[in-house]
């Protein structure tokens, strides 16, 4: 009976101990690769994620690009088949992948079922270490991207781009503080020889992170020091310094998005506080409680917001808080005091302590379930590698913990602390002032016709009189 209930017990705690999420199996091959082993909650099948620590921000503007030309350039084909022969390849053993390219990394992403782990990481290398890049291959690539962004660059679309026409607000604003380029870069001045200097300096093995989660094969560390430690290492570049405020930017500004509509989009965005604990997880918890915070003014209160959200984004050394909202044309301002008298509460009275603390319960409860499955749990360690050492990833959940109530009211009054930048996004016309515009069109017309009526009755000859 005790053996029976021992194993019983033991069962039982067996999913507890698959929840350790933060404890994994890492080292590094000889080569200098990293290796991220996770036995997950799927045994079939394999999460994998190819890291490789070059991305956007390692290149000026007029490069900017380059890791994401490599990026298609390394799925042109590893043989005369080409890049339909390499999509048939990986169809054959069960599998999907697809790539990423950020402002940090260059990541590619691969679900595949777990007996065939083997194949498709050897698919893998060989699309590293074998692709063929050509002049054509090139051109291929440059046209996808081409059409990912948008369709041709033309000058027109580079002109406006330098006027900040047609950028999201927080794009917008982020040029106009020097942190984000302004313009696209110009791919047709990229060359092979660049993207083979990238390729060469940048995609070593002492440059990438390798994670597996899922139904691990037990000789899965052999064969990865067998085939990926073969992969090259080299002195990796100096990384580039990343853009810093240097400009001023307007308080509020009107953008023009579309022609004709009543329906706006407003966007209140701060530059957030360095917090001198560094704990990403206080502005965290701050984003939320300022979530819920406009949900209950625009929303609940005053109906003036289907959807209002809090959306935190980086840019250069930056980072950006924005508070958005839809709106009706005719309730812009009507928000703005709205939220003028909510930022004027907060910055007296900071944040109530019953809120933060069901927000705080609230985001550690969703951390406990929001990386359920292999492809999430390897897109958790993918997000956190910069918390990643000696087998451990943190724990975000205790230091979601840590956060006290203090520390958030000291981040909020930081990030208060200046006005932030408003952005209106809102058509050129709403349908009342169109009315308005064909009723005056229709008026001149009216009284042109009438003054032309007049000046033809006044400029007509008086009759002559008849001789008898």
């Amino acid at each position: 009976m005790r053996r029976l209930m021992f194993v019983c017990l033991l069962i039982c705690s067996l999913p507890a101990l698959a929840l350790d999420r933060s404890r994994v199996e890492g080292y590094l091959l000889p080569n200098g690769l990293q290796v991220i082993l996770k036995s997950g909650y799927e045994r079939d099948h394999v999460s994998i994620r190819l890291v490789v620590g070059v991305g956007l921000d390692d290149f000026d503007c007029d490069q900017r690009e380059l890791p994401h030309l490599l990026e298609h350039l390394l799925f042109s084909g590893i043989d005369e088949t080409g890049e339909g022969g390499l999509e048939e390849r990986l169809q054959s053993l069960g599998g999907e992948w697809n790539a990423f390219t950020s402002s940090a990394d260059t990541t590619f992403v691969i679900e595949a079922p777990a007996r065939n782990q083997r194949k498709v990481l050897d698919l893998l290398l060989a699309l590293l270490r074998d692709t063929r890049i050509d002049a054509k291959a090139l051109a291929t690539a440059k046209k996808i991207i081409e059409r990912e962004d948008g369709g041709h660059y033309s000058h027109l679309q580079r002109w406006l781009d330098r006027q900040d026409v047609g950028h999201p607000a927080s794009d917008q604003l982020a040029s106009e503080l020097g942190l984000k380029c302004k313009e696209r870069s110009d791919l047709d001045d990229m060359t092979l020889e660049q993207v083979q200097h990238l390729r060469e300096h940048w995609y070593a093995a002492n440059n990438m992170s390798l994670i597996i989660v899922g139904g691990l094969d037990r000789v899965l560390p052999a064969y990865l020091e067998r085939t990926f430690g073969t992969l090259p290492s080299t002195e990796p570049e100096e990384r580039r310094t990343l853009e810093s405020i240097t400009q001023q930017a307007e308080q509020r500004r009107d953008l023009t998005r579309g022609w004709l509509g009543d329906s706006v989009k407003l966007h209140w965005l701060f530059i957030e506080p360095v917090l001198d604990n560094g704990n990403d997880q206080t502005l965290e918890l701050l984003s939320r409680y300022l979530d819920w915070a406009i949900y209950d003014q625009l929303r609940l209160r005053h109906g003036l917001s289907y959807g209002p959200s809090v959306l935190r984004e980086s840019f250069g050394d930056s980072g950006l808080l924005s508070l958005n909202a839809d709106l009706e044309r005719q309730d812009i301002d009507t928000a703005v005091n709205v939220l003028e008298q909510l930022f004027d509460h907060l910055r007296k009275h900071g944040l109530d302590p019953d809120t933060f603390a069901r927000i705080k319960d609230a985001a550690i409860a969703r951390e406990n379930w929001s990386t359920q499955g292999n492809t999430a749990l390897a897109d958790y360690y993918w997000g956190a590698l910069n918390d990643y050492e000696d087998g451990h990833f943190a724990d975000p959940v205790g230091k979601l913990r840590q956060v006290s109530l203090k520390e958030a009211d000291a981040a909020l009054r930081e990030l208060l602390k200046e006005p932030g930048y408003l952005r209106i996004e809102k058509p050129l016309l709403g349908y009342d002032e169109l009315y308005g515009l064909v009723a005056l069109l229709l008026a001149l017309i009216f009284a042109a016709g009438l003054i032309r009526r007049r000046r033809h009755s006044e400029s007509r000859p008086s009759g002559a009189t008849r001789e008898r």
